[in-house]
């Protein structure tokens, strides 16, 4: 995870589908939200929110696919 002026930035621990978006930008999440679901080798893999803040982009849209270390979402602080 790495920090930028855009917000925090939430990437992919694996390479995978996107299987289904749960969240929308502009969103406030709390730590260890689901923001996400990855889909690989018919396993269903949660992406989680690390820190708490506001959803500031999604970047990854669902049946694409993703590689390991791609970002995800942002997550802006809250203010």
């Amino acid at each position: 995870m790495t920090e930028t002026t855009a917000g925090h930035a939430v990437r992919a621990e694996l390479t995978a589908s996107v299987f289904r978006i749960l969240t929308e930008v502009g969103a406030s999440v709390a730590r260890g939200d689901q923001l996400m679901i990855l889909e690989s080798m018919k396993m269903e893999i949660p992406v989680i929110a690390t820190r708490a803040g506001i959803v500031a982009s999604i970047e990854a849209a669902p049946d694409t696919v993703v590689n390991e270390g791609d970002v995800l979402a942002r997550i802006a602080e809250a203010s």
